[in-house]
């Protein structure tokens, strides 16, 4: 819970910095950030997929199909650790724990993930990420 407070705290000071029209930006980032982790945790990776920018969307779909993660790849839980947001409003790094298992390995998987956020055609879209399940597939 206090983590939860702590995030929308730093929402709310983000937004409180920016000029009107960012601030309304800025509020729907957090959904979108909880919606992709949601999305992947429940195997819904077609919905996912959409809010990865364009050029990156056929390759992540590509290599859940090829991982076969609509079997093998369970993920068991995360947290939003952090949020910044830089380059005025216009993109925001996310720092998150996820847990994770992809078979054959039995063992839970814990790990810290890096998520860039882009603003880009008015709408948050994930353009980078390193670390967790998906390491090196967004680039």
């Amino acid at each position: 819970m206090i983590r939860l407070l702590a995030i929308l705290l730093v929402f709310a000071l983000g937004a409180g910095c920016a000029h009107t029209k960012k601030k309304s930006d800025l509020e729907t980032l957090r959904p979108v950030v909880e919606s992709f982790h949601q999305r992947v945790r429940w195997k819904d990776y077609r919905i996912a997929a959409r809010i990865i920018v364009p050029e990156r969307r056929q390759d992540f779909e590509r290599a859940r199909r090829e991982k076969q993660d609509e079997r093998d790849l369970s993920i068991t839980d995360y947290e939003i650790e952090e949020v910044e947001v830089v380059e005025e409003g216009q993109r925001a790094i996310i720092t998150s724990r996820i847990k994770w298992m992809r078979l054959p390995s039995i063992s839970e998987q814990s790990e810290t993930v890096t998520s860039e956020f882009i603003y880009r055609e008015g709408k948050w879209m994930l353009e980078k990420q390193s670390g967790g399940p998906f390491d090196g597939e967004i680039p």
